[in-house]
């Protein structure tokens, strides 16, 4: 599953440093996570940095990108290691 960064987000600049895919970007009023990118931090961390830090808890799962811990791995895999 990708996560979304829902609108009472306050653009506090606390969770696109900690993206280690690079998946958080300022968007039209907020940042927004690129799905294609997000891993929940599979591969990295145990659990999602960006929810971690965030302090009003505005990240929750993208129920229209809904996938399984296996495939959130592949796409770790293909997202780091795909020159190697």
């Amino acid at each position: 599953m990708a996560l979304l960064i829902e609108d009472s987000c306050i653009n506090c600049d606390m969770c696109e440093p900690e993206c280690p895919n690079g998946a958080i970007s300022y968007g039209a009023e907020i940042y927004e996570i690129e799905p294609d990118l997000c891993t929940e931090c599979v591969g990295h961390y145990d659990k999602p940095t960006c929810i971690s830090v965030c302090p009003i808890d505005c990240i929750i799962i993208d129920p229209a990108h809904t996938e399984s811990q296996e495939q959130l791995w592949d796409k770790f895999v293909i997202l780091h290691h795909a020159n190697s």
